[in-house]
């Protein structure tokens, strides 16, 4: 059971899980997809209803393999950014994108930073 929060901690933790859960489903032969994640994650709270909303929020389809989180974290941060919003029952733009992006560094800090090729603000 997890605890999902709009937190860096709690999404560190998400993306560790998130890669925990990838190995897990390598070895079990089991496609690594969000409907599959959810339902490893949630158990029976990830119903039909629950893993549509959290799609439907993402744009993700739910049987569709997702690629190595560290490879390509695009679809993982949605995903999570979806999972968030749809358990505390918050808007998208609610999520703090800015400790979501923090805490993939922190869980991957051999990988390129999700937002490396944004503009950086310059202060005058």
């Amino acid at each position: 059971m997890i605890t999902i929060d709009n937190t860096q901690g709690c999404f560190v933790e998400l993306w560790r899980k998130l890669e925990h859960t990838r190995r897990l489903h390598l070895g079990q032969h089991r496609r690594y997809c969000i409907r599959n994640i959810l339902k490893t994650w949630l158990g029976l709270r990830a119903s039909d209803d629950f893993i549509w909303e959290v799609c439907q929020r993402a744009e993700l389809e739910g049987w569709n393999e997702l690629p190595l989180p560290q490879l390509e974290p695009r679809p993982h941060r949605e995903l999570l950014r979806a999972l968030t919003s749809a358990t505390l029952h918050i808007g998208m733009r609610k999520v703090d994108l800015h400790a979501l992006d923090r805490a993939y560094s922190i869980a991957f800090p051999q990988a390129t930073p999700i937002n490396v090729n944004k503009k950086l603000k310059i202060k005058n």
